[in-house]
């Protein structure tokens, strides 16, 4: 069968309907791509008339769920942004003098050490690493336009957040892990153990990110805190104690390029205040998000995990601002990695300028798509609210499958698809701490968790 051609709002509209954890409501997809519901409503008829949607309810209960159909053509599809997924990462014009020269062989290139210019010259809200424009666009997309506490967005998209920003920066060290396998591990927990490197590597992300999350909007952006946040990401992963947690005292070596930081510890600790201090004093938090994302990674203060606290450090401006997170989300490892060496040995950053733009836009995509939805009252659940009670429990308590509990339970039959859909997503998130709004005990939602969730 042959592939419809979509066109670019057609693409767009569908990845995000993918991209969603559960159904779409219109007016989330109105919001994530800024235009008008007519255009969003004629797009959505077309996606269904092809086969790529599937509608669930009617009226202001409307909701979209991409088909298995639309998740096998994504791969042939036409899209409107480079994916990592296909290697398409595209180069701007200003970055590929930069991606050719860093094609030479090792060999050939000139040693470079670290220079401590390039945050020195650095003026806080005169510099800018980011085209200023592309700063201000990047953060009027992305930022919250409610007056809400430092760390709001962060907390309302937490729980897909902990397996997106994990999963992808582990997978930027190596990690081989899937993301189904990240939130499997997420959902047991303590009982998955023992644990191999991967998932250490993984359960130490969900604790730095937790932790962000709550010291940040208290504490602001501080040495400590990221100091902090390297222990968090580097627990039980590294021989000797020492290098958790503390400036580095040793000689790293950057593989695959002719990088080598300073080795002087008061260098290292002095230069990492002043980088703070400056993020600190940049006003627009997508600037101060890059500015240190790319100097963390460039004067690698640590014995190791430096990459690492550079991308979650990256997220702090963001949450202080109530921004949409950055999560690393469909890089190819060699495009990271050729952004980085570009700062390491020729301190340019039009690589990463490009990777951090692409990165960024479909972060804000995504969040915004999942914070309208958690956000935008549900007509459904409102009418069925008794319905979703009894149902939880028939399922929980009573041991029920879940068609004999909709047998049981009034539901128009033009509704029982949706709330069908419903009803699995919250027992599949239904955990100890999240059972009281269904009147459920916590030691009995705890036994129907260890038997495997049986519905």
């Amino acid at each position: 069968m042959t592939t419809p051609a979509l066109s670019p709002r057609h693409d767009a509209l569908l990845r995000l309907v993918r991209a969603a954890t559960g159904p779409v409501q219109p007016g989330a997809l109105e919001q994530a791509l800024k235009v008008s519901r007519p255009t969003i409503n004629r797009a959505l008829r077309e996606l269904l008339a092809v086969g790529f949607l599937e509608k669930l309810g009617n009226g202001r209960s409307t909701r979209y769920v991409a088909t298995d159909a639309a998740k096998a053509a994504l791969g042939a599809l036409p899209s409107t942004a480079p994916t990592a997924e296909h290697g398409l990462m595209q180069w701007s014009p200003a970055a590929l003098p930069l991606i050719e020269s860093l094609r030479a062989p090792l060999g050939t290139r000139a040693p470079t050490g670290y220079e401590s210019s390039f945050v020195d010259s650095y003026i806080p809200n005169q510099s800018s690493l980011l085209p200023p424009q592309l700063a201000t666009e990047l953060f009027n997309a992305g930022r919250s336009r409610d007056q809400l506490p430092a760390g709001t967005y962060a907390r309302e998209v937490l729980e897909q957040l902990l397996i997106d920003l994990s999963w992808s920066s582990s997978r930027l060290e190596g990690n081989n892990k899937s993301l189904l396998d990240t939130k499997a591990l997420f959902e047991l927990g303590e009982q998955a153990a023992p644990f191999d490197e991967d998932a250490l590597m993984l359960l130490n992300h969900k604790s730095a990110i937790e932790f962000t999350v709550d010291a940040v909007p208290t504490e602001g952006i501080t040495v400590p805190v990221i100091v902090d946040l390297q222990a968090k990401l580097m627990k039980d992963l590294l021989k000797d104690s020492r290098d958790i947690g503390s400036i580095r005292r040793r000689v790293v070596n950057i593989a695959g390029s002719v990088y080598s930081p300073s080795n002087v510890p008061t260098v290292l600790e002095e230069t990492l205040k002043s980088i703070i201090d400056k993020v600190r004093r940049i006003r627009n938090p997508v600037e101060a998000a890059f500015f240190l994302w790319v100097n963390v990674a460039y004067l690698q203060p640590f014995a190791d995990g430096n990459k690492r606290t550079s991308r979650l450090g990256a997220n702090m401006p963001l949450m202080l601002y109530n921004c949409a997170p950055l999560s690393f989300l469909d890089v190819e490892r060699s495009d990271y990695a050729t952004a980085m060496i570009g700062i390491y040995e020729q301190r340019n950053v039009a690589a990463a300028v490009d990777l951090f733009e692409f990165i960024y836009r479909r972060s804000i995509q995504k969040y915004s798509v999942l914070r309208a939805s958690l956000a935008a009252p549900d007509p459904l659940r409102a009418r069925y609210r008794q319905a979703l009670n009894e149902l939880m429990q028939f399922v929980v308590i009573h041991g029920r499958t879940l068609e004999d509990a909709l047998s049981q339970v009034p539901v128009a039959a033009a509704d029982v698809m949706a709330l069908r859909v419903i009803v699995n997503t919250e027992l599949d998130q239904l955990e100890q701490y999240n059972c009281a709004r269904y009147n459920l005990a916590r030691s009995t939602t705890q036994r129907w968790i260890d038997a495997a969730r049986l519905r």
